[in-house]
């Protein structure tokens, strides 16, 4: 083919249909087809994986010089970028920019030193059969293109709440292929839910206490307000934040905190050490608006990182030592950060909003917000610092007994290094017992994760009920051992400390462990309750204040005899909400396979 033909139409498909739509996933990869052809030695397209009804997940890859294998592109000191699109289908945005910003650096000579210093890598469709689910009545609050997908993938599972426990068959995909890359810097691009106002890109790179000092510095000083400035310049107005308000119905009481656990995938890149992106079309836009405005801070990331590449690779490799030094000495003296809470900190920001006004609503019988079309500027505060409400100091590893295969299973997946013990070995270690814990009544994200005292998010993390204790403890041959000094310890910890708010135990993988097996019948329980109190004062004490203080527990027979059960041999034989994992005090003297 003759690139250099004018005649050929470019066009990608939603610039042809003006913007009212979007191409299908089928339609998608024709028109990358043809960039692949008629560019060889700069675009290969891959796949990655397949979705859960059998589609092809793709990856494209695009690198100046032709070198398309991981190890050799970077070897050769380039950075790696990847963006992901379309994890919520319906919000495909930034599907139809990087197809329009692919094209222009092929095609136009002022964009092709964009892939100077960096391979660009995106994923053009990642919840390919949400996406392929097309509907008009998707997205109710969002304006346009005519058709688009559905947020969850075939299962009805969020991917962008998947990347710690990895249920889907995407998440294994993308872990999988992202561990065979390990980008230096990452996007994911979607479109807002909530309030409206003047912005048309927003965007937020994470900062806060759990990212590598450095990588948070550079993000704050060098990257963002780059990314800002070249956006306005584009003709777009950017603002660098995520849009969170505080009260939805009085946008003037400000912006909040915004939490960013390892679930979701700027969360997940924290750690993986990587700098981690989030970009958020406002959804009343016009699609138009949109794509450009997305198209407009991606190509501001090319040219910047083109720029620092050397800084960036740098970052990533400081993050990478420190991680693996997680499990030292000297990591063991640090606590580690598991969640984060706003710090009480905020500053007043210019905010470019449009009016709106508040009623008593007859529908739904409380405050709401009626949005007008006329600008509004406002000096609202916002919530900007974050403090470290839940941490851990790490041990040197974990053992986890074999039995727990689908727990082993998510750290395969992750990529995580362990070994297998190859006899029994018997050794001092700290372990978790947990206790008056609660579980949801409804399912999310197809399972019941534990929660206390509030939602399912890292505000509940620090729940405080799993006290912990070093006991000389037995662990059968072929447990996992899981050493900390390595790149992904975060991961580990993330996974395996009870109280993280992604962790294993969160989200069901360990739920057997709180289930009584053993009981007593009350006849039995009732002649012991009496034997015991006459052998001991104390209990009798404990048992009769409980009965006069607590009137919950004074009303509940089963809850009565119980007390005395739990306390005998045979309710502690039961081992309720002992969690089987141990915190190894050192690595020396198991035998590893």
């Amino acid at each position: 083919m003759n690139t250099s033909d004018d005649a050929v139409d470019w066009r990608t498909p939603a610039e042809i249909g003006g913007y009212r739509t979007t191409p299908d996933y089928a339609g998608t990869l024709a028109y990358l087809d043809r960039l692949a052809a008629a560019y060889p030695a700069k675009v290969r397209i891959e796949d990655f994986g397949r979705s859960g009804q059998g589609r092809d997940l793709k990856i494209v890859i695009a690198s100046h010089d032709g070198v398309f294998d991981p190890a050799s592109v970077h070897a050769s000191g380039r950075a790696v970028l990847l963006v992901q699109n379309s994890i919520h289908a319906g919000e495909m945005d930034g599907k139809d920019a990087c197809l329009a910003l692919l094209r222009d650096i092929l095609r136009d000579p002022e964009a092709a030193h964009l892939l100077d210093r960096v391979v660009f890598l995106f994923v053009p469709v990642y919840n390919v059969d949400g996406h392929e689910r097309r509907s008009e009545y998707h997205r109710i609050n969002q304006n346009g293109p005519e058709f688009m997908g559905w947020r969850a993938n075939a299962t009805n599972l969020n991917l962008n709440r998947d990347y710690m426990k990895a249920d889907a068959p995407e998440t294994r995909a993308f872990l999988k292929m992202f561990h065979r890359w390990l980008p230096d810097f990452f996007v994911d691009d979607h479109v807002t839910d909530g309030a409206d106002f003047q912005y048309d890109v927003t965007f937020v790179a994470d900062t806060t206490p759990n990212v590598a000092p450095a990588t948070a510095a550079w993000l704050r000083e060098a990257v963002t307000p780059e990314l800002a400035r070249q956006v306005d310049a584009a003709r777009h107005l950017a603002f660098p934040e995520a849009v969170f308000l505080k009260d939805d119905s009085d946008p003037s009481q400000g912006l909040r905190f915004h939490e960013n656990p390892p679930r979701l995938s700027t969360g997940y890149m924290i750690l993986e050490g990587r700098p981690g992106l989030l970009v958020e079309l406002h959804m009343l836009k016009e699609y138009r608006t949109r794509v450009t405005g997305n198209h407009a801070i991606l190509r501001a990331l090319l040219e910047l990182l083109n720029r620092e590449t050397a800084r960036l690779i740098e970052l990533n490799r400081e993050a990478d030592r420190a991680a693996a030094r997680l499990g030292s000495d000297e990591g063991r003296r640090e606590p580690f950060p598991l969640a984060l809470g706003p710090s009480g900190e905020s500053t007043r920001v210019l905010f470019h909003g449009v009016r709106y006004t508040r009623y008593l609503s007859e529908v739904s019988g409380t405050l709401a917000v009626r949005y007008d079309s006329e600008p509004w500027e406002a000096l609202l505060p916002m919530e900007t610092g974050a403090k470290v409400i839940t941490s851990v100091t790490p041990p040197a590893g974990y053992i986890v007994p074999p039995e727990w295969t689908r727990v082993v299973e998510v750290l395969e997946a992750h990529s995580v290094a362990f070994r297998r013990t190859t006899a029994s070995w018997t050794g001092k270690v700290e372990r978790y017992r947990c206790v008056g814990l609660r579980w949801p009544l409804h399912p999310f994200e197809g399972r019941h994760p534990i929660v206390s005292g509030g939602p399912v998010d890292a505000k509940s993390a620090a729940f405080g009920e799993c006290p912990r204790t070093t006991e000389t403890l037995t662990f059968p041959a072929g447990s996992a051992v899981v050493p900390l000094d390595q790149r992904l310890s975060r991961v580990v910890i993330h996974w395996l400390e009870p109280e993280a708010p992604d962790s294993a135990l969160r989200w069901g993988f360990f739920d057997a462990i709180f289930e009584q097996k053993e009981r007593g019948e009350a006849y039995v329980l009732e002649q012991r309750a009496r034997e015991e109190m006459a052998r001991d004062p104390s209990l009798k004490a404990e048992f009769e204040q409980r009965v006069r203080t607590n009137p919950k527990f004074a009303a509940d027979p089963v809850a009565r005899l119980a007390f005395f059960y739990d306390r005998s041999p045979w309710g502690r034989a039961n081992r309720v909400g002992e969690y089987p994992v141990g915190r190894l005090l050192t690595l020396e003297g198991l035998p590893l396979g």
